[in-house]
């Protein structure tokens, strides 16, 4: 029997992330600390912690089946490699930076200037679009300190909060794309292994699902069920039952959680009562 082959972060947020992943997705890893590969005891599954930048080139060789890893490695990396999901988790910004007293005015500033960077062949592409020509410096880590040493007049880095570069007296410049944790797949995946593939995709799938939504319950005056249904559709329809109390149903549906604050105040000014949210482990449609 087959056994599909994937690759996450040896540590960090993504590592941490994947697993909890992997978890809701019903799989059970044996994993012992400095273990670098680990077998799932109820999936076909072998999980190789590897350092997330020589990911891409493991998938590529075919020596692990599918990865989750940053979108800002991939587009770095393995631009030629899919991405078979997204996966909400892990988000950051890939942005250009410059030292906070530079009067910044336009992407005009980095022309002949030195910038420092990880992601040479991301900026590279980013530059080459905009028309301007720059020099790099790759550094493998602790970019934000180059500008302090006149090693760059800006850097190329991941964002998250902003917090590392204003430690290091920088501020945001130009955000270059949005990054998030991708599942992606090597080009040599075999058949029997895309069918194994695509069972975790189904799985994934739906704790995202599940993530992204919540379970609503409420009260509602008959007269107004109508309307409330075309606020709330549901999966299919809401379940719709009678209370009690005459005049009175019950509504049970699902509402996406980008929207629940929106939805909620159209809801009460409808007349909805008893309203009561609950979060959802998986959506399986």
């Amino acid at each position: 029997m087959s056994t599909l082959k994937i690759a996450i972060q040896k540590s960090g947020r993504l590592n941490e992330d994947s697993l909890q992943l992997l978890k809701e997705c019903g799989i059970s890893i044996d994993h012992r600390n400095a273990q670098l590969k680990a077998t799932a005891r109820n999936f076909p599954l072998e999980v190789f912690y590897l350092r997330n930048g020589d990911i891409p080139q493991y998938l590529q060789d075919g020596v692990v089946d599918i990865a989750i890893l940053g979108e800002n490695t991939l587009i770095e990396k393995g631009e030629d490699l899919p991405i078979v999901e997204r996966l909400g988790f892990s988000k950051c910004k890939v942005s250009l930076a410059v030292p906070k007293e530079v009067d910044y005015t336009g992407i005009e500033y980095f022309i002949n200037k030195r910038i420092a960077t990880t992601y040479t062949n991301t900026l590279d592409k980013f530059l080459k679009e905009k028309g301007v020509q720059a020099s790099y410096h790759k550094i493998a880590g602790s970019v934000e300190i180059a500008p302090n040493i006149g090693l760059a007049d800006g850097i190329c880095d991941i964002v998250s909060s902003g917090g590392t570069l204003f430690a290091n007296g920088l501020k945001e410049a130009e955000v270059m794309f949005w990054s998030e944790a991708v599942l992606t797949k090597s080009p040599v995946l075999t058949l029997d292994k895309q069918v194994l593939l695509d069972k975790l995709q189904f799985r994934i799938q739906s704790v995202l699902k599940g993530r992204a939504n919540r379970y609503v319950l409420l009260n509602a005056p008959n007269d107004k069920v109508e309307a409330i249904i075309k606020i709330i559709p549901g999966m299919k329809s809401p379940t719709v039952l009678p209370l009690a109390k005459a005049g009175w149903s019950s509504v049970h549906t699902v509402i996406p959680k980008n929207k629940f604050w929106e939805i909620i105040d159209e809801l009460k000014v409808l007349g909805a009562e008893g309203i009561l949210t609950t979060e959802i482990e998986k959506m399986v449609l």
